[in-house]
């Protein structure tokens, strides 16, 4: 059954922190809210837990009404950004510490934080203290405290956010393999579209307090429901720009036209929104089914092996990411290539239209 939100609300006086919400994520799977800072992740995790309660509505767990359980009495772990460890207890005792409270003999406890402890890189640590480590060790012994529990519900908020890249991605890989057996319903917040796609599972989209949508993580990637669920899942921010449906043909200016594509071709003349990747963006260059558009450098940005163009086109702010290194500077005129057919379409409230 896993954790179901019933029209829960959370106001802290005259300000509204989450809307009017339902959220049913499935027992046993991993579920990831990605959102920017303040869009409520936090927020709805605190709920989630029982450390905070709903200002209405009713939050559900394993079919039980959990609403107003505390947290001592739920099976539920939590793993914040900024970790929490025992400054009194050597590494292996916070590790421990859950499983002593439940009564489990000293030789499995023994196991079981050795075999945690191999599997967060941290079996060399087991005997210091926390003030002895460095952030991202005292992290990953928050983590491995939390994971050990073995609780039915487990809460990760942003936990990787103090690793550094190459543990990043080793846990990436790993966390989704570690839950896969447990039974355990696992949410996962993260404000960052690239992890929420390595890690998988579903994700629920946040804005401003509001679940936009939410379903198999790939499938809210590729086929966002409005606009506002496309911006989450687009970093850098998805280009956008008003655009005119004359007969069979789309206007950005009356110089930048393309073919109306046909699914949209019984949409009646009016002024629509398109959405374009900035990945879908390519300067200096075009392919295939792309128009073609004139831009301004505004700033350029070197990543690594991908260039980060914003350019000026035609008064909106647009950024393109593409491979390879181009040096452009401020001011200079790039052609710009849009594939059309890689666009999200939108009518005029920032609602996805349908092919």
């Amino acid at each position: 059954m896993g954790i179901e939100l019933k029209k829960i609300t959370k106001r802290v006086g005259a300000e509204t922190y989450i809307y009017e919400t339902d959220l049913s994520v499935e027992k046993g799977g991993f579920n990831i809210l990605l959102g920017t800072t303040l869009s409520g992740k936090t927020t709805l995790m605190r709920l989630m837990a029982g450390l905070d309660r709903p200002s209405s509505g009713e939050i559900w767990f394993d079919g039980n009404n959990v609403t107003g359980v505390p947290v001592q009495k739920r099976s539920v772990a939590m793993v914040y950004q900024q970790f929490i460890n025992y400054p009194n207890f050597t590494v292996f005792n916070n590790i421990a510490s859950p499983l002593r409270v439940s009564g489990i003999s000293p030789s499995e406890i023994k196991q079981r934080v050795e075999q945690m402890a191999e599997l967060v890189k941290l079996t060399p640590m087991l005997q210091r203290f926390p003030s002895e480590l460095s952030g991202g060790q005292q992290q990953r012994a928050a983590l491995a405290r939390a994971l050990i529990k073995d609780a039915g519900l487990v809460l990760l908020d942003e936990p990787l956010a103090n690793l550094d890249y190459k543990l990043r991605e080793e846990f990436r890989d790993e966390l989704p393999k570690l839950f896969a057996d447990t039974g355990a319903t696992v949410v996962y917040a993260t404000s960052e579209p690239l992890e929420a796609l390595m890690l998988g599972g579903k994700t629920a989209t946040l804005h401003e307090g509001r679940v936009t949508q939410y379903g198999p993580t790939a499938e809210s990637y590729r086929q966002p429901n409005s606009l506002l669920s496309a911006g989450v899942f687009s970093d850098p921010p998805i280009n956008t720009a008003a655009i005119d449906k004359k007969g069979d043909v789309f206007y950005l200016t009356e110089a930048v036209n393309w073919p109306v594509p046909p699914p949209y071709a019984r949409l009646p003349d009016a002024r629509y929104v398109i959405g374009v990747r900035p990945h879908h963006l390519l300067v200096g260059g075009t392919t295939e089914n792309a128009v073609k558009v004139n831009g301004i450098v505004q700033i350029a940005e070197i990543s690594g092996s991908q260039s980060i163009i914003h350019v000026d086109v035609e008064g909106n702010s647009w950024v393109s990411e593409s491979r390879g290194v181009h040096p452009y500077r401020v001011g200079d005129v790039v052609e710009l290539g849009v594939n059309v057919e890689r666009c999200f379409y939108f009518d005029i409230n920032g609602e996805r239209l349908l092919a």
